[in-house]
C-alpha cells in the first residue's frame, strides 16, 4: 500500500501530519508515484512533480512553524480540469486549450491552496463537462477502476476514478446535470453538490452558467465536509454568488456548524438516530428504465435509513420526465453562448489555413471543439435563434421553474430529504452508446431536476450490481436549499451503519 493510502479519512491524515510521523513531501511524493503506475487509468492530464512538492514543502514549513496550521495543510488532492490554474496546464479536455495556461487561479482552487491543501494536478473529464462518461475527453476516456472495460460517469469522471482508484483522498468537481452525483455512484464513491451559489464558479470554464456548481469528491462523507466548508463562500467575483444562505453569511464554517448540530442531534438520538425525519421517495424515480439491481440496492438502502428511526414518504414529483428535455434546451443554449468566445482570435486553437477572418474562426472551431461539444452548440443555437426562441428556451425556463416548484412542495408539505437512485444502471461499457449520444443524456434522469432547480444534492455508495465484475451504484440524497450540512449529516450516520463507501476496486 502506497504511503498516502494509509490514511482512511482526511482527519486521518492531519492528525498524523500534525503529530509530524509523516510529511506533507513524504505523501505528494507516494501519491504522484501512484498517478505514474495507474497512467492506465487516464485519470489525470496533467502532473507536474516540481509544482507539487513546492506547495507540499511550503505546507510542510506552515505545519513546523504555526500553532494552529490550516486544517488541509498538506492533504494531497487534485482539481478536475475546468478549474483554471497557475502552472498546470488548464484544458477542459479540449483540443481547443490544448496548451492553455492561466495567468490566475480559480477561486475553488486558491481556497483549498489557502486552506493548506496540496494539488497534484489536473484530472481528465468530458469536453468542456459535456458527457456523462468521460468518453468525450480530446485527451482519451477515463477508465472506471472497478472494470476498465466500463466507463467511470461524467463529466467529473477522472475525479471519481481517481479517488476510487486510492490515487487522492478528494478531488475537486462540477456538477452541471449531475457530473459530481453520477460519476461518483459508478465509481463508487461519495460526491456533493452544493446550492447554485454557495461556491464561486470564478475560474470554472462555463458549461452552462445557470446550472454549473462546483463540488467535491471523495471516499465518504466527512471527507466532503473536509473539502466543501473551505470551498465555500461569497465572491464578489462571481455575479452568481450569494452573500447569505437562508439568512446565515455564505462563509467558510457555515456548512461544518450546520453538520455538528445535526450530528449531534443523531448522536442524541440514541439507537434511533434518525427519529423523526421525513424521507421523500419519488413515484416517478421507480418506474420503467431502472435496473432491478439498482432497485434492489436503493429499496435496501431506504430500509437501513427506516431502521435508524428515519420514516418513508410517497412523493410525486410529476414533471421528472421532463427535466430531460427542459435541460437539453436550457444548458446547450448557455453552451452556445459561453463557447462562442473560442473563435481563434484571442487564445485557444488557431486554425493554420484560412484565407478570411471568418474562415479562420470557423476552422479553429471546428478543429478544436469534439463532435459532442460541436452537437450541443449547434442545439442551442438553434434553440436560441429567431423564430424558436419563444417556442423553445422560453418554454423551457417555463418547465424549470415548475420542476423547482414540485420539489419545493414535497418539501413544504410532505419530507424533509427526497432519496432515491442516482443512475438507472450500473456503468455502461465504454463505446456502448456511441452510435446514440442520446441515450447518454436519457440516463441523467434522476440528476437534471435537481441541477435545474439549484438544489444541494449527493452520492453515496449504497450496493454493487451488474453481471460481470461488481460494479457500484449509488444513493442520491436530495435536500432544500442550503442544507448540504444535514445532508453530510445523513449520510455519514448511513456510513457508519454500512460498509459500502469502504469497498475498493481489485486494482486499486
Amino acid at each position: 500500500m502506497s504511503l498516502h493510502n494509509e490514511f482512511d479519512s482526511i482527519a486521518a491524515m492531519r492528525e498524523a501530519l500534525r503529530a509530524r510521523r509523516v510529511s506533507a513531501r513524504e505523501l505528494a511524493t507516494s501519491a504522484l508515484e501512484a498517478v505514474q503506475s495507474r497512467s492506465r487509468l487516464n485519470a489525470f492530464l496533467h502532473i507536474d512533480p516540481d509544482l507539487t512538492l513546492a506547495q507540499a514543502d511550503a505546507a510542510d514549513r506552515l505545519l513546523a512553524e504555526e500553532a494552529t496550521p490550516p486544517l488541509l495543510a498538506g492533504v494531497p488532492i487534485a482539481h478536475k480540469d475546468l478549474f483554471v490554474t497557475q502552472g498546470w496546464r488548464t484544458t477542459a479536455a479540449s483540443k481547443m486549450l490544448a496548451q492553455y495556461k492561466s495567468p490566475f487561479d480559480a477561486t475553488v482552487v486558491s481556497r483549498l491552496q489557502q486552506a493548506g491543501a496540496v494539488s497534484l494536478g489536473k484530472l481528465n473529464c468530458d469536453e468542456f463537462a459535456m458527457g456523462s462518461g468521460n468518453e468525450n475527453s480530446a485527451f482519451g476516456p477515463t477508465l472506471n477502476p472497478w472494470d476498465l472495460d466500463a466507463v467511470p460517469g461524467g463529466s467529473s469522471g477522472g475525479s471519481a476514478a481517481a479517488v476510487a482508484a486510492g490515487l487522492v483522498i478528494g478531488a475537486t468537481g462540477t456538477d452541471t446535470g449531475g457530473s459530481v452525483r453520477q460519476p461518483a455512484a459508478l465509481c463508487g464513491v461519495s460526491g456533493i453538490k452544493p446550492t447554485y451559489g454557495t461556491v464561486s464558479r470564478y475560474g470554472m470554464i462555463a458549461y452552462g452558467s445557470s446550472l454549473d456548481q462546483a463540488g467535491p469528491i471523495a471516499r465518504h462523507a466527512q471527507d466532503l465536509l473536509e473539502l466543501l466548508d473551505p470551498m465555500s463562500g461569497f465572491d464578489p467575483r462571481d455575479a452568481t454568488s450569494l452573500e447569505t444562505c437562508d439568512g446565515v453569511a455564505n462563509a467558510p464554517g457555515r456548512i461544518r456548524a450546520q453538520f455538528d448540530a445535526t450530528a449531534k442531534a443523531y448522536t442524541d438520538g440514541g439507537s434511533q438516530p434518525l427519529k423523526g425525519l421525513r424521507i421523500g421517495v419519488p413515484q416517478e424515480f421507480f418506474g420503467e428504465g431502472l435496473a432491478a439491481d439498482v432497485a434492489q440496492a436503493i429499496e435496501a438502502a431506504l430500509a437501513s435509513l427506516e431502521s435508524l428511526g428515519a420514516s418513508r414518504v410517497s412523493i410525486s414529483l410529476p414533471l421528472t420526465e421532463l427535466s430531460i428535455p427542459t435541460y437539453y434546451v436550457i444548458a446547450p443554449a448557455e453552451a452556445s453562448s459561453n463557447l462562442s468566445r473560442y473563435d481563434g482570435v484571442r487564445y485557444g486553437h488557431r486554425a493554420q489555413a484560412y484565407s478570411d477572418l471568418a474562415e479562420m474562426s470557423s476552422r479553429s472551431r471546428t478543429e478544436g471543439f469534439g463532435p459532442e461539444v460541436l452537437r450541443r452548440i449547434m442545439v442551442g443555437t438553434y434553440v436560441l435563434s429567431h423564430g424558436y426562441y419563444d417556442a423553445y428556451y422560453l418554454q423551457a425556463q417555463r418547465v424549470r421553474r415548475m420542476i423547482a416548484n414540485d420539489f419545493q412542495r414535497a418539501f413544504a408539505d410532505h419530507c424533509d430529504v427526497i432519496v432515491g437512485p442516482v443512475t438507472p444502471s450500473v456503468a455502461k461499457r465504454i463505446g456502448d452508446n456511441r452510435e446514440d449520444p442520446v441515450a447518454d443524456w436519457l440516463a441523467d434522469i434522476y440528476t437534471l431536476g435537481v441541477s435545474l432547480a439549484g438544489l444541494p444534492a449527493m452520492s453515496i455508495p449504497c450496493g454493487l450490481g451488474g453481471t460481470g465484475k461488481p460494479l457500484p451504484i449509488g444513493l442520491q440524497i436530495i435536500g432544500n436549499y442550503f442544507s448540504e450540512g444535514r445532508l453530510l449529516a445523513l449520510a455519514d450516520r448511513f456510513q457508519q451503519a454500512t460498509d459500502w463507501h469502504q469497498r475498493k476496486p481489485e486494482q486499486a
